[in-house]
């Protein structure tokens, strides 16, 4: 028996900390975008994907979808995980493809667009956007994996004291001054680039 191309999906907030009211959407799915929600948790897993079809919940983000539990065909599920992509861990870096960035620190995780990064400041030649790709090549950037959810792959910076010393002094380049603050207390430790594949 196939697989179903649409799923009626009831998705709702989960907000950590509180207990609120939050309305719930009836929404119909692609299957294949709510599989694409569980790879990040299960990897390529068909009976881990399978089990979780079962059980009729999955909470990502912070999105609770529940749907109708059953059985799906494992053969079925083998087929549609073979038409995903999968990590390429010698992808080299393409920073021209890259659409977010994530800034990791001890009290930060912050989701910023490439085209937000890329805004000059006026009467300003170079973007923050140039300073942290130059860091990014001559630093040199780690692969480490490819996000279902984002659709992109990921690639990893580390940030050593140089590297921050040097995204510091690059913050006065932003147009944002609370992202230029933050930057400026020199607490990241990690920068991650999200980067589309180009379309087949």
């Amino acid at each position: 028996m196939g697989l179903p191309e649409i799923i009626r999906v009831k998705l709702s907030s989960e907000e950590a900390g509180s207990i609120s009211v939050t309305p719930v959407v009836v929404r119909e799915m692609p299957l294949r975008e709510l599989v694409e929600l569980m790879l990040d948790i299960t990897g390529k897993d068909a009976s881990r994907i399978r089990e979780l079809l079962l059980r009729g919940t999955l909470v990502a983000g912070a999105s609770r979808y529940r749907w109708a539990s059953w059985e799906a065909d494992l053969a079925g599920l083998r087929m549609l995980l073979d038409s995903l992509p999968s990590p390429e861990p010698a992808r080299p870096f393409e920073a021209e493809r890259c659409v977010r960035v994530v800034l990791h620190g001890p009290a930060l995780r912050r989701e910023v667009t490439r085209v937000s990064l890329e805004q000059r400041r006026f009467l300003r030649r170079r973007s923050f956007w140039d300073a942290l790709v130059e860091i990014a090549a001559e630093t040199g950037v780690a692969y480490s994996g490819y996000s279902y959810r984002d659709r992109a792959d990921r690639y990893r910076l580390e940030i050593s004291q140089e590297a921050s010393a040097r995204i510091i002094a690059s913050a006065s380049l932003l147009r944002y001054s609370r992202l230029e603050e933050h930057l400026g207390k020199g607490d990241l430790i990690r920068i991650e680039f999200l980067v589309e594949r180009p379309s087949a």
